[in-house]
């Protein structure tokens, strides 16, 4: 990783969301940015400009003409468009993007997510059965990770014992290999050779699992090409895991320092709807990023074609312009049109697992675990990068 300097004071030149810093605490720089230049910039990453206030980043989701999503993380070293790394449909733009979204459809549709709850269920008790009488778990490491691992091997139809690899793959490629080019070659040429595995075993005997639909697609009348193929896993891989694990993790974080609030989802069924949504908001993981393609002004900001630029959603859900009170988790909040999962044409297409896999682990946890603390606030580490949440969650409680 490149070093940066350990406490960057002017977070609207310096932006560096690799900097430790802003991991543990970036909620105190987006004010600090909204207050100052609400548009950051970035040498350390070509260039990259950042928005913070909701209404910017917000149009620049919706404007496809002015920013690509073919280059959705933004690395040290060049755009992933550069090297050709497709992951459709969210490294793609308008028509191909609505072609392969459209494809994709029939796979995360409402009733085939909706069958996954039982195995979501007994993924989360199987955990829990290894810590429940002890007194102690570590949230990231012993339960949140492992749950939607569990998920997408089920999902992509690979053995439950790979999980240790797509955990592997998951941290190196999004948490190292946009500040390492070596970690990125290595381990996408790792993961391409385990999918052509896996190809070549649905071939001989396909299932019901996403490599399995994927050989059977068709886009625009033709079969999906070995790149295609790959992407649409890799998507699982990239947008599938790091992402859920993070809002669980986080979401364990706010109970375990909030009584009052894991008392509440404890003893009253009726909040837990608008309580999902606002751990959502609150502690929303992915930040997304685009590829300036035609100049264009932001915020008073001119950007020229090929800019990078960091799409903070987590930071356009604590915009007091948006959300009232938007530091504050409030359980029961009305009003709660968040950005957790995007806004315009590449809102997450998982959207609908992500919630399935927060709501029901969340569940399993407070009917089977005692009210739990942080049994060390000070051990508490959060993952940098484009998806934040916490990678060391000691958590403590009294056995029954």
């Amino acid at each position: 990783m490149t070093a940066t300097p350990p406490n960057p004071t002017d977070w609207s030149h310096d932006f560096d969301h690799y900097d430790p810093a802003y991991a543990a605490d970036p909620y105190s720089v987006w004010r600090e940015m909204r207050a100052t230049c609400p548009i950051g910039r970035s040498d350390t990453f070509r260039g990259m400009w950042v928005p913070v206030r909701h209404a910017d980043i917000e149009a620049v989701a919706r404007d496809t003409a002015h920013f690509s999503s073919r280059s959705p993380l933004v690395a040290e070293f060049g755009a992933m468009s550069d090297f050709g790394i497709e992951v459709p449909p969210i490294s793609s733009d308008p028509p191909y993007h609505t072609a392969f979204r459209s494809l994709l459809l029939p796979f995360f549709a409402p009733g085939r997510i909706d069958a996954l709850e039982p195995a979501i269920a007994a993924h989360a008790d199987r955990r829990i059965d290894a810590f429940v009488e002890r007194g102690t778990f570590d949230g990231s490491v012993d339960l949140a990770q492992h749950i939607p691992v569990a998920v997408i091997a089920g999902m992509l139809g690979i053995p439950d014992e790979d999980g240790d690899r797509f955990r592997r793959w998951v941290h190196l490629l999004l948490e190292v290999a946009p500040t390492d080019m070596g970690v990125a070659a290595t381990n996408l040429i790792e993961f391409n050779l385990y999918l052509q595995d896996q190809i070549a075993r649905r071939r001989e005997q396909p299932g019901d699992d996403l490599v399995s639909f994927l050989l059977g697609a068709e886009l625009d009348g033709r079969p999906l090409t070995d790149q295609e193929l790959f992407g649409g896993c890799l998507l699982l891989l990239m947008a599938g895991i790091d992402t859920t694990w993070s809002a669980i993790g986080a979401s364990l974080w706010h109970l375990a320092l909030h009584p009052e609030d894991q008392h509440r989802m404890r003893t009253d069924p009726s909040v837990w709807p608008s309580a999902i949504e606002e751990l959502l908001r609150a502690y929303a993981p992915v930040t997304m990023a685009r590829e300036v393609v035609a100049d264009v002004e932001l915020g008073g900001c001119p950007m020229k074609a090929g800019d990078p630029l960091l799409l903070p959603f987590p930071a356009a859900n604590r915009d007091p312009e948006a959300f009232a009170d938007p530091d504050r988790v409030d359980l029961d909040r009305a009003r709660n049109r968040h950005l957790a999962f995007g806004v315009g044409i590449h809102r997450c297409l998982g959207s609908n697992l992500a919630r399935l896999e927060l709501r029901v682990t969340l569940q399993r946890v407070l009917e089977r675990v005692p009210p739990f603390h942080l049994a060390d606030p000070g051990a508490v580490t959060w993952s940098r990068g484009q998806v934040r949440g916490p990678r060391v969650l000691p958590l403590a409680f009294d056995p029954a």
